[in-house]
């Protein structure tokens, strides 16, 4: 029933807590990614990707953009910038050691 993104949901056969729960997931999805009816993309951003931005950003990581559409990469480059807001070049540094100590390198 979710497949074709130009069909309405029809709720009257369902009950609520599925039609909820169709309409939010459906909402999220299109609010990261795009509306269905313009396809789906190479890559899907989920709450996850964001973070992984977030962490990027406070970490003064590069990031890599490839296979995002313009939609998705301005909601990424919200949370990036976000993150790199609260950058720390001392924090990084630090968090950089203690992941070296432990075997663990960044490149």
């Amino acid at each position: 029933m979710g497949l074709n993104p130009f069909q309405q949901f029809n709720g009257g056969k369902k009950n609520d807590a599925l039609v909820a729960g169709f309409n939010s997931g459906r909402l999220d999805y299109e609010r990261m990614n795009g509306y269905i009816s313009e396809g789906i993309p190479q890559r899907i951003v989920t709450d996850k990707v964001l973070e992984d931005f977030l962490i990027a950003g406070l970490l003064g990581l590069p990031i890599d953009d490839d296979g995002y559409t313009s939609h998705q990469i301005d909601m990424i480059e919200k949370w990036y910038e976000s993150g790199i807001e609260k950058y720390d070049p001392n924090q990084s540094i630090s968090l950089f050691e203690i992941l070296e100590e432990n075997g663990i390198l960044i490149h």
